[in-house]
């Protein structure tokens, strides 16, 4: 049975003027190993990424760095020429290694060249969302976004992107991107062990700014709670389920992109993601991240 966008779990939200169901879904695990290299299966990549199209998910999220080039091929014969209804966010800012490392690319010519890229490698003539992302592997890092952001800028200046958001980025670097063009996400981590930035979701909530929490599961390093696996239990539900379902309860603004390179995982995401949490259940999930 086809689940449609009014019943995803938590609804729809609005990035400037495109709507996306908040439950979304993040390609990065449908490249090889360590994002790089096709898949093992590549039927069943392209079936999980038309699966997404048929449960209503309007919300793609890639980056041409994954493979590299690996997902937005994919989704490229997947799905082109794409429905309307479905938006593909994509990231600059980061290229890959032959050791698979993900050295920074944020020159503004880097920019430019990678979202030309993108828009080859999509089949595309204009991006609907590109971040910029910036930090490292291991985290936002303190520093100027402003000349790779002016290079975004001036590209949807162009007519060659419509809307512009930040990743990895500290509150800083969110205020300065905003101070240069507007933002319509950002895309951190954060996950219910990891809630570095709730101040900062509050904050774009009030303005009408996505949060994109990447990693909502923990990423390599599956959550591990025994309050997250007591509530679980009690919902007989799994912890992952319970973990996305507070991420949409946490906040209307926090749009969710769990990868999966499996159908039943993805139905299973969606279904989970859907558990109603009391507020009792709530407030003892909330003090994991405390």
């Amino acid at each position: 049975m086809s689940i449609f966008p009014a019943s995803l779990p938590g609804g729809t939200w609005t990035l400037g003027d495109l709507t996306v169901t908040r439950f979304g879904y993040g390609a990065m695990q449908l490249a090889g190993p360590g994002v790089m290299g096709p898949p093992a299966d590549h039927d069943g990549a392209l079936a999980v990424l038309r699966e997404v199209v048929e449960l209503g998910i309007t919300h793609i999220d890639t980056s041409d760095a994954y493979g590299p080039r690996v997902t937005n091929q994919l989704i490229r014969e997947a799905l082109h020429p794409y429905p309307e209804a479905l938006h593909i966010v994509t990231k600059v800012g980061a290229t890959r290694d032959q050791q698979g490392g993900w050295p920074p690319a944020r020159q503004p010519e880097d920019v430019r060249r990678s979202v030309h890229e993108n828009l080859e490698a999509l089949g595309l003539e204009v991006l609907d969302l590109v971040n910029l992302r910036i930090g490292d592997a291991q985290g936002p890092r303190p520093g100027s976004l402003d000349e790779p952001f002016e290079a975004l800028a001036e590209l949807q200046r162009q007519g060659l992107i419509r809307h512009l958001g930040v990743s990895n980025a500290t509150a800083e670097q969110v205020a300065e991107a905003r101070a240069i063009a507007p933002i319509v996400c950002v895309q951190n981590l954060y996950n219910l062990a990891y809630r570095q930035d709730d101040e900062l979701i509050d904050e774009l909530a009030e303005q009408g700014i996505a949060y994109v929490p990447f990693f909502p599961l923990g990423g390599f390093s599956p959550l591990q709670s025994s309050a997250l696996s007591t509530v679980a239990a009690r919902l007989d539900a799994t912890p992952m389920s319970v973990a996305l379902a507070w991420l949409l309860h946490r906040s209307p603004n926090i749009l969710l992109i769990p990868g999966t390179s499996s159908v039943a995982h993805l139905r299973e995401n969606v279904i989970g993601a859907g558990l109603s949490l009391s507020d009792e259940e709530l407030a003892e999930l909330d003090k994991i991240g405390q």
